[in-house]
């Protein structure tokens, strides 16, 4: 799986949870880019990404993680 791999499947499960068709998502976009990501729904874009890509995130790496780049970076990780 590529990091573009990643970040296209990403870019869905964000507009899925969000609603929103138009996110784009970069290394860099946190949740103060995208207007509806607060803390509730953090968990469910958490559960949203461990079911598209078939894998629990440890808790320690998903408070930890500051950005989208970061979430990738965990993605490619646990998913070699």
């Amino acid at each position: 799986m590529t990091r573009e791999d990643v970040f296209e499947r990403l870019t869905e499960v964000f507009r899925d949870v969000f609603d929103d068709e138009t996110i784009e998502l970069h290394d860099e976009t946190t949740a103060d880019d995208i207007d509806e990501w607060d803390s509730f729904e953090h968990i469910n874009l958490i559960v949203a990404v461990e079911e598209e890509f078939s894998f629990k995130m440890p808790m320690g790496k998903v408070v930890a993680m500051k950005n989208v780049g970061e979430m990738v970076d965990i993605i490619l990780e646990l998913g070699k």
